[in-house]
């Protein structure tokens, strides 16, 4: 005759139901949002550039890829890491990248991963192909990457370097100009900027003759720079209370580890706040000091996760990169979802461009436009930081969110009092 069941055993059995009870209900429940091709100004689908990091990584799998409304068109892959994505007049396609295996490493020991930008042709020879490059090595591949490349006028491009931090200008295969941050910024003492995860300026844009918007990451900050003059204009001033050794010199609360802000207008720019998990247009006040007018936390009842673009598009709309959701959105001014289209969970994407535009310098503001047409729910005090930090190193399914994961602890709280009570009676009967 069986014996009856202890606590132990009732406990790890109502653990074990209990995570497979969150884990069917949030999948059959999770969202579905708006798919497919959202019909641009011209009526013609909605044509998308793609700078893809990597695929289950940071350092592999990263691709460009061109979306003709949800459908892919082409891909290139034959880097690694790629990141920002530009499409040139000529209808090729400039793309920040990083890989390894060079001979040519300067003063690091071969092989060595080398970092900067390359111009691929989507039609050479009937398939894409790198046509050419333009790069350096560095120490390691953390952290020393060139994440952004923009084309000049009249030839050349500026780059944004976080080996060396700095700001640079090339033509014809040499740096012709350059600005380097520690002329602003203090390099940690005794640190070789190489060996450490210093500013991580990650984005350079051209917002007028001799005028670039930088984003300083590391510093939660954003300046502009003019050719000859420097830093004009720092966005996120540095705080009073700031006495950390740690580089945080704006105010966490405003810019939080932000990449690849867009200048709307002189006085606005809208920025992917990536730390923060929101999409931010800040607009200059009279005292010279900058503020959020519009935040957007999210998008067909999914909270961003580690957002890393945002582009305000010519048409009034707003093309998100939802990184660790792994999926692109285009919202109105209300946070409706007009399109959007899911990678492969594991993929994560680093930047977007809507063509023919890209990424225009100047385009409208919202204001104080209410992002009421979003339901992402709020901040939970522990859960919401917890649930950041296992997707950071973990691929969780879109799906999961505080409830999930705090059902989830529960489980394995019962399944471990179960598992200790039934061990505690089997030493008392072994007694």
């Amino acid at each position: 005759m069986p014996s009856r069941l202890g606590t132990g055993d009732v406990l790890v059995v109502l653990g074990c139901l209990c995570f497979l009870g969150t884990v069917v209900v949030g999948a059959a429940l999770a969202p579905t949002g708006a798919t497919g091709a959202s019909p641009p100004d011209n009526g013609t689908t909605a044509r998308t550039l793609v700078g893809v990091q990597g695929v289950g990584s940071y350092h592999d799998g990263g691709s460009v890829r061109l979306l003709d409304g949800d459908a892919e068109q082409w891909r290139e892959s034959s880097a690694p890491v790629y990141f920002d994505v530009t499409k040139l007049d000529n209808g090729s396609v400039l793309a920040g990248y990083m890989a390894g295996g060079y001979e040519d490493c300067g003063p690091y020991p071969a092989p060595c991963h080398r970092t900067g930008f390359r111009i691929i042709d989507p039609d050479a020879e009937g398939s894409p192909a790198v046509v050419y490059e333009w790069s350096f090595p560095v120490r390691n591949r953390v952290a020393s990457e060139v994440h952004d490349v923009e084309p000049l006028p009249g030839g050349g491009f500026v780059f944004a370097d976080m080996e060396h931090e700095r700001v640079g200008i090339v033509e014809n295969d040499e740096v012709v100009w350059e600005w380097n941050a520690d002329t602003r910024y203090d390099v940690p003492e005794g640190k070789d900027r190489t060996k450490i995860d210093w500013l991580h300026i990650n984005d350079v844009d051209r917002i007028g003759e001799g005028r670039f918007l930088v984003s300083v990451r590391n510093a939660n900050q954003l300046v502009v720079l003019e050719r000859g003059e420097g830093v004009v204009e720092v966005i996120n001033k540095d705080r009073d209370d700031d006495t950390d050794d740690d580089g945080l010199v704006g105010d966490p609360s405003i810019l939080y580890h932000q990449h690849n802000p867009q200048w709307l207008g002189d006085g606005a720019v809208l920025v992917a706040d990536s730390e923060n998990h929101r999409v931010v247009e800040l607009h200059r006040t009279d005292d010279g000091t900058w503020e959020p007018v519009w935040v957007l936390r999210g998008a067909a009842g999914q909270k961003f996760d580690w957002p890393r673009d945002a582009d305000r598009l010519p048409n009034g709309n707003t093309l998100v990169t939802d990184t660790r959701n792994a999926r692109l959105v285009e919202i109105n001014a209300t946070g409706t979802v007009v399109w959007e289209h899911q990678f492969d969970y594991r993929a994560l994407p680093y930047e977007a461009d809507r063509l023919p535009v890209g990424e225009p310098v100047g385009a409208p503001t919202y204001g104080n436009t209410a992002s009421d047409g979003v339901a992402t729910g709020g901040h939970v005090p522990v859960l919401t930081p917890l649930l950041r930090l296992v997707s950071a190193a973990v691929r969780l399914p879109l799906w999961v969110g505080e409830l999930h994961l705090f059902l989830t602890l529960v489980s394995v709280a019962l399944v471990g009092a179960g598992t200790v009570i039934r061990w505690r009676d089997g030493e008392s009967e072994a007694a």
